[in-house]
């Protein structure tokens, strides 16, 4: 949005000469015909201030629009120049309140259109900071605003109650509990990924909604048969030969018609699904970690596409734990004095990526001796459910190592990886 706005000649030049620049001019009065005239940004000017302050580096713009660059922005003078923005957003305004350094607030209601994006923008400063719970559309507004801004935080709506719980629940209130508790730095951020994985999550959500959809179509047709005393296999009804060739002749004129939209229905399912999964396996194969993936016994090309998405950039995760915390199979934990109880794993995240993880498992199992005796072991004293969620956990583990280290195994049964893709320093 930045691109199609006014952009002046003195972007073109080199921000280290500017920043040289300005460090010979330590102590200078503010003069915005000065600072273009001396081909400085308006956004990059000193304050006046004593010796002791120096060195100082500023990003209150003068005149919008002007982007900051990305390193130099520190806080000094921060509490009195920057505001505070919580953002409200909805489908079609949001509402913003604005909270400045010295407490004072100011509440504005916008349309969601470009030009009123375009008036918002240019009411923002370099050093401002802007917060907004995740939505369907936050992505949206964030790529909009992100640029206009110091700091951007899309706050995770799961972790942050004040707002859900509210007694007063209005839009300028909602805003206003954003904006204070941005100012004290207490919202807890959600994870920013990129077009790249939330195209690849968005469309493998829709091939599993496509699914349900068609087994709940399958499934009204068992009922129909087993309605008037005739059993079939539900697993026959997934082959395509099989619904054609179904009996009707012992069904009304009403229930043949149902029963054949019903097919009909499922059949157009069934290739929009195939054709989804031709595209996906095209897709996935050009991400990052793809190769990796695959190569371990039990993922493939679809089951690549959902963990992916949903593990987005590997390096936002610092230990295995905290990715098994992100996929929610990991025991809740109740612990107080004395007491320490732990229960059933939490189940926080996307429900498809978890029982992607566990179908994986089931097929690594067959084919890994260490994974498979790390089953049988847990299985042994713990029964069968337990056991499979523990080696999940433990083919969670082999999956952060191949991204965080960019494996590619040679041969998964014998956990030999691939010299050529074998990283410097890393132990086998």
């Amino acid at each position: 949005m930045l691109s199609e706005r006014l952009m002046l000649p003195i972007y073109d030049k080199n921000w280290k000469r500017r920043i040289g620049i300005r460090l010979d001019r330590k102590l200078r009065a503010i003069d915005p015909v000065q600072e273009i005239n001396s081909h400085l940004l308006p956004n990059d000017h000193l304050e006046a201030r004593p010796q002791s302050l120096w060195p100082v580096i500023s990003y209150r713009s003068l005149v919008w629009p002007f982007t900051p660059i990305t390193g130099f922005r520190l806080l000094t003078m921060r509490s009195i120049a920057m505001s505070y923005i919580g953002v409200d957003l909805h489908t079609n305004s949001f509402t913003i309140c604005r909270l400045s350094g010295d407490g004072t607030e100011a509440l504005e209601t916008y349309p969601l259109c470009k030009a009123d994006l375009d008036r918002f923008c240019y009411s923002l400063s370099a050093d401002d900071e802007v917060a907004v719970e995740a939505t369907g559309n936050s992505a949206y507004f964030r790529d909009e605003v992100q640029s206009c801004v110091g700091r951007f935080v899309t706050v995770n709506p799961g972790q942050f109650q004040v707002i859900r719980k509210s007694v007063k629940k209005t839009d300028k209130h909602d805003a206003r509990a954003l904006a204070l508790f941005l100012s004290k730095d207490m919202l807890p951020e959600t994870r920013l990924k990129s077009a790249t994985h939330r195209e690849l999550a968005s469309i493998t959500q829709t091939r599993d909604l496509l699914v349900k959809q068609r087994t709940r179509l399958l499934n009204k047709i068992h009922g129909l048969y087993n309605g008037h005393g005739i059993k079939i296999k539900k697993a026959k009804l997934g082959s395509k030969r099989a619904l054609l060739a179904l009996d009707m002749a012992v069904f009304s004129d009403l229930e043949k018609l149902e029963l054949t939209i019903v097919r009909d229905q499922a059949l157009s399912l069934s290739a929009s699904i195939r054709e989804l999964d031709r595209h996906i396996a095209a897709y996935v194969a050009t991400v990052e970690g793809y190769q990796g993936l695959t190569s371990i016994k039990g993922i493939g090309d679809r089951s690549a596409a959902v963990l992916l998405s949903a593990i987005g950039d590997v390096a936002d995760f610092e230990t295995a734990d905290k990715l098994a915390a992100y996929f929610g199979i990991v025991p809740r934990v109740s612990q107080s004095n004395e007491t320490d109880h732990r229960g059933r794993i939490t189940k926080r995240g996307n429900k498809l990526v978890r029982t992607t993880l566990v179908q994986c498992t089931l097929v690594s199992i067959r084919y890994s001796g260490y994974l498979n005796s790390f089953y049988q072991k847990i299985k042994a004293r713990r029964g069968a459910g337990k056991a499979i969620i523990a080696t999940a956990r433990k083919l969670l583990k082999i999956i952060f190592d191949t991204l965080k280290n960019g494996w590619i195994f040679e041969d998964f049964t014998r956990f030999k990886i691939a010299e050529n893709h074998f990283t410097a320093g890393q132990t086998s």
